[in-house]
């Protein structure tokens, strides 16, 4: 009964050992929105530039059906004119923060990382620079 009891503990101390080194995304959708290049385990958010950080982002999540071609509710996102209005007009933060009173953006998909929202807030913050 020892030896059992023995066994069972390693065995679960085994398993907890691998849940706390598993992977700390908790969807394939998280795995993918990661824009550090470093696995998720930092998030820069520094001084965060329209072309080099936030295009990326829209691009990835957004041309799908906000572009000029296919404006999906009269946006389009497919530059940075229309990208600020959106900011100006307090659209862009609503909806990719799914915040009440706003659309869920990306629509049917899921909420963009923390991490890529937090990117777009600074770009607003330093002045929605075309940069």
């Amino acid at each position: 009964m020892k030896k059992v009891l023995l066994t069972l503990a390693a065995i679960i101390i085994v398993c907890n050992l691998m849940m706390v080194s598993s992977c700390s995304k908790s969807n394939e959708a998280d795995l993918a929105a990661d824009t550090t290049g470093t696995g998720g385990s930092s998030c820069d958010t520094v001084n965060m530039k329209y072309a080099t950080n936030v295009q990326p982002i829209i691009s990835s999540y957004c041309y799908g059906c906000h572009t000029t071609g296919a404006a999906s509710g009269g946006v389009a996102l497919d530059s940075y004119a229309k990208l600020k209005a959106q900011v100006d007009n307090g659209n862009l933060i609503g909806v990719i923060t799914h915040a009440s009173g706003y659309p869920a953006m990306p629509q049917g998909g899921s909420k963009l990382s923390d991490c890529n929202i937090n990117i777009i807030k600074d770009w607003i913050n330093r002045g929605t620079q075309n940069n």
